[in-house]
């Protein structure tokens, strides 16, 4: 009997399926404080879900979103929202400490 061995990638995937995880992994993208990390883990949540059923969802175009979520991706701040009302997310602000150097 063998087993079937998958990627990764198709395991990240058909977790990111799940909107709770989704949410989770989004949530510690933002936690490493580069807005890259950040585009990443949102492209990667939007290619597990469909960027099709996203991009309808969005009101934004294919084409729009590819190039939002890519790594040159500087997204428009209603671009976000869209996206992420689109996944059922919203994104909060919370204070954060500020370290001082003694």
């Amino acid at each position: 009997m063998s087993k079937k061995l998958i990627s990764y990638q198709e395991d990240r995937n058909e977790r990111l399926k799940d909107s709770e995880y989704a949410a989770e992994y989004i949530k510690a993208a933002l936690e490493e404080d580069d807005p890259k990390v950040f585009l990443m883990a949102l492209r990667n949540v939007a290619d597990a879900q469909g960027i099709a059923q996203l991009a309808q969802k969005s009101h934004l175009s294919r084409e729009n979103l590819y190039t939002t979520l890519s790594v040159r991706g500087n997204p428009r701040l209603s671009s976000l929202y869209a996206i992420m009302n689109a996944l059922g997310l919203h994104l909060s602000v919370q204070h954060k400490p500020v370290c001082v150097a003694i």
